[in-house]
């Protein structure tokens, strides 16, 4: 079905809207791949709070524009392109979803991210899918924290734990020469 001039506008400032809401955008060429496929990557997205649409080149760069993002490589928007629009903060998750479907499904190449309004390459997407999620990384760091803390109290408790020790051998020592005279 073809849109009219008006309906492509209203459809460029809508998906513009939520562009400038969404924290982070992934770029994929999807060319090859079933329908079904495309379904389950959109199920795999779902949860992340992320969506996966083919729309069309015109209308994502209007949409970009509006949004005030300036597209870094003309090539993105060459040829059919499938866009993630996510809605949580955290880019790892969506990154690591499309790297394994893409292992999976080689027909999906990723062909760039936005992530915190900063434009990055296939290359670094791949880097971002190997690290860990937000709250691995937060139980990782509070992990740390405690064993930092554990051990100072250990070595603050040190002398003080040394001190009973040695209270306690000298009144065994007093007590046991005190019964043997």
């Amino acid at each position: 079905m073809k849109l009219t001039k008006k309906e492509k506008v209203e459809k460029s400032q809508k998906m513009a809207e939520s562009l400038k809401g969404a924290p982070h955008l992934f770029f994929t060429e999807y060319q090859g791949l079933k329908f079904q496929e495309l379904d389950e990557l959109r199920a795999k997205l779902r949860p992340l709070r992320c969506g996966y649409a083919v729309i069309k080149n015109s209308l994502v760069r209007y949409a970009l524009k509006n949004a005030g993002l300036d597209v870094a490589d003309a090539k993105l928007l060459k040829g059919p392109v499938g866009m993630v629009v996510s809605q949580g903060d955290d880019p790892v998750a969506p990154a690591k979803v499309l790297a394994t479907f893409a292992k999976q499904y080689p027909f999906l190449k990723i062909k760039a991210g936005l992530v915190s309004q900063k434009w990055i390459t296939p290359a670094e997407c791949q880097k971002l899918s190997t690290l860990g999620s937000k709250p691995e990384l937060l139980a990782k760091l509070a992990g740390t924290l405690y064993s930092a803390v554990a051990q100072s109290a250990g070595v603050l408790q040190a002398p003080i734990r040394d001190m009973v020790l040695v209270l306690s051998a000298l009144e065994e020592k007093k007590k046991s020469e005190s019964q043997n005279n």
